[in-house]
């Protein structure tokens, strides 16, 4: 059950981000291209922590993400 809210948390907290990091919401493929990446590398972060939070931990693991979040992250320039 815990695990069933933290995801849901998780994807709560990636649309945030993805609306904080392209200034407009992620569409559904690129908020599921980054998913499992969010999930691997930034379960630690919080939504207290902020959406900058969640881009700067997809920042600091960018070598280790799928080729699909990548794409996202450059397509908005970050």
């Amino acid at each position: 059950m815990a695990k069933h809210i933290r995801g849901a948390l998780f994807a709560a907290a990636f649309v945030t981000f993805a609306a904080s990091a392209a200034a407009q919401n992620g569409t559904p493929e690129e908020q599921a291209a980054c998913r499992p990446d969010v999930r691997r590398f930034c379960n630690k972060i919080t939504e207290a922590q902020g959406n900058d939070a969640f881009l700067q931990c997809l920042q600091a693991h960018r070598e280790k993400l799928s080729q699909a979040c990548r794409a996202v992250l450059e397509s908005h320039g970050v």
